[in-house]
């Protein structure tokens, strides 16, 4: 099943999609947390939602949306395809001898959905670009093992971990040890630096997390072309880790790194008028538009 969330006369909506449209969950569902929040439970009855054969919303005449909004908290592990690493100039331990490596990024304020604009904002000089598989928890795990994590796994989206390459510092500040880093982490928490979608894919049609392909173009020319079978960390191990760190609740995205291909590395950043597109395997295309921000 795939799900949706997306605005239909001024009012945000939830539902699956199906061969003649959307199904429309809303009444029985509210939105995707209340959703993720029923567990199996929620499947079945969504299930028997869309085999009773409703009154389908045409998916041209509506706007999609991020497919979680209200996410609690969005985790993206950084470094996690050893080609990447290569690819900014490093290399990439021997898997026995690491751990992932995560951060997070501001939900509320970077999340948006398709057709939704990158806002390059005016402190900033070098936007790049970063397609990812997120994960999205279906229930609470707190220490769970990498045999146990995909149980607690719900289903999988889009998103592109925009960032900032190079801040722009408007303060003539003294140089200390970890500027570098916290310019880097800060360059990942402007707004809009966290398009997400078209959908959330549930379990049962991705049984292998790690069988997908993933690219990402700009302009139409492919720039990021990848398989998550080259990830470090697996999309189950990459949930252990995240459990010993925090309790994980429905709804919560975790974003698995992205492939090689990223602008740094080739020394071409996003500009106003530019459109990104990504894509993984089950899941769809994700498109937004570039622009600058309106002083």
């Amino acid at each position: 099943m795939r799900l949706v969330t997306y605005g239909q006369e001024g009012q945000q909506r939830f539902g699956a999609l199906c061969e003649e449209g959307i199904a429309d969950l809303t009444d029985a569902f509210a939105n995707a947390i209340a959703f993720l929040e029923g567990g199996e439970a929620a499947c079945e009855k969504a299930g028997e939602i869309v085999r009773k054969g409703p009154r389908c919303v045409p998916v041209d005449g509506v706007k999609l949306c991020a497919p979680v909004p209200g996410a609690r908290k969005l985790i993206c592990a950084a470094s996690n395809y050893a080609e990447h690493i290569r690819e900014g100039g490093g290399q990439a331990p021997q898997k026995a001898r690491m751990t992932p490596w995560m951060f997070l990024k501001p939900a509320s304020t970077t999340l948006i959905g398709p057709g939704d604009p990158i806002v390059i904002p005016r402190n900033a000089q070098q936007i790049d670009w970063e397609c990812e598989l997120a994960v999205v928890i279906g229930r609470s795990a707190r220490f769970v093992s990498a045999e146990e994590a995909q149980g607690y796994v719900a289903g999988y989206t889009i998103l592109n971990d925009v960032s900032e390459r190079s801040l722009k510092i408007e303060i003539d500040r003294e140089p200390r040890e970890w500027d570098r880093f916290f310019d880097w982490l800060n360059g990942k928490w402007f707004d809009t630096f966290g398009p997400s979608g078209p959908c959330l894919t549930l379990t049962d049609e991705i049984p292998d997390p790690q069988d997908l392909r993933i690219t990402l173009r700009v302009n139409g020319e492919v720039k990021q072309d990848g398989h998550t079978g080259q990830m470090i960390h697996t999309v189950a191990e990459l949930v252990a880790w995240c459990s010993r760190l925090m309790t994980l609740e429905p709804g919560d995205m975790i974003a698995t790194g992205t492939p090689s291909g990223v602008g740094k590395a080739r020394g071409e950043f996003l500009k106003p008028g530019d459109v990104v597109v990504c894509e993984i395997e089950k899941i769809g295309m994700l498109s937004n538009p570039v622009e600058a921000e309106r002083i």
